[in-house]
């Protein structure tokens, strides 16, 4: 099957990876800054990194860090619409959300290219790590795994840990999703860069790369970058095709955008090529519902 390179399914997209700084309203200038940017550069849809509007909370237990999360919608939701509606795109990112006392979410945003507000992702894989200790703060979402149908393309939004699970990917994919994006906030812990560092972003960029694969769209992971505390953040945001093919990728060191032809025709190109959905056995995977198979391999359905 042929591409058409002149495609009316041609679309940019537009990834920010930024290093943030303990004041809020600098990082939040700083990200419309660059959605500005790159909306001038002729990006249809913009990602931001995860949390971007601080520094990364959760390296500690703290109490106090609850202060900086906000309603929805919120002030820096509704930067982010007026950019969308100013700068004519679609635009994700991610937000500490106050939902109720006590009840804390990751919380990815979406609004449209007219500044309409699509609805929002709940962060739904909660790590539990030394120096993200995010199962402190936030409530595992209750929204599912959602798709997005925007002017310049349906969108899936995971958050971070999310895209190390190939079901969530999955059921983006199945439900429509043109384009995964994930809001992300990884790095180093301290000392383990010059042992492990290159494996684990290596690790990274391979199963991201495999959703865009098995599922036959578009990825994007949008990271952030630089020293904040004791994580050293790795940068290195990208973007892959649906072959697999890594379309650009940012500096692990510095702060930069990205921005990426995407033609939305070689989607069915590539799933006709590769028909993995095609030849999935969905009445053979009761398993999956299960937290661990018995010893006799009984799954669910049995």
């Amino acid at each position: 099957m042929s591409i058409n390179p002149n495609s009316s399914n041609l679309i940019k997209l537009g990834i920010v990876q930024m290093s943030c700084v303990a004041d809020r309203e600098v990082n939040l200038a700083h990200a419309l800054q660059q959605i500005d940017e790159l909306a001038a550069q002729g990006a249809h849809i913009v990602c931001l990194q995860e949390l971007f509007a601080g520094q990364y909370p959760c390296q500690a237990e703290d109490h106090r860090k609850f202060d900086e999360a906000e309603s929805i919608p919120g002030p820096t939701s509704q930067a982010l619409a007026s950019a969308a509606k100013k700068c004519e795109v679609v635009i994700a990112g991610s937000l500490f959300e106050r939902r109720a006392p006590g009840v804390y979410h990751n919380t990815a945003v979406i609004f449209d290219a007219d500044g309409r507000f699509l609805g929002c992702y709940r962060k739904m894989h909660i790590p539990d790590d030394p120096l993200y200790y995010e199962k402190f703060y936030f409530t595992p979402g209750d929204l599912g795994f959602r798709t997005f149908a925007t002017r310049h393309g349906t969108i899936g939004v995971g958050i971070c840990w999310d895209q190390w699970f190939p079901e969530a990917a999955r059921l983006m994919a199945l439900s429509g999703s043109q384009v995964l994006l994930y809001p992300t906030a990884i790095g180093w812990l301290p000392d383990e860069k010059q042992t492990f560092g290159s494996g684990q972003f290596d690790a990274w960029q391979t199963v991201v790369r495999s959703h865009a694969i098995t599922n036959g769209v578009f990825v994007a992971a949008a990271n952030r970058v630089g020293i904040e505390d004791k994580l050293e953040f790795w940068g290195g945001s990208f973007a892959v095709d649906p072959t697999g093919v890594v379309l650009a990728q940012a500096s692990q060191q510095n702060e930069q955008t990205i921005l990426v032809e995407c033609n939305f025709e070689q989607i069915d190109a590539t799933r006709t090529h590769w028909p993995f959905l095609r030849d999935r056995r969905i009445d053979a995977y009761g398993g999956l519902l299960k937290r661990y198979l018995d010893d006799d391999g009984a799954t669910a359905a049995e």
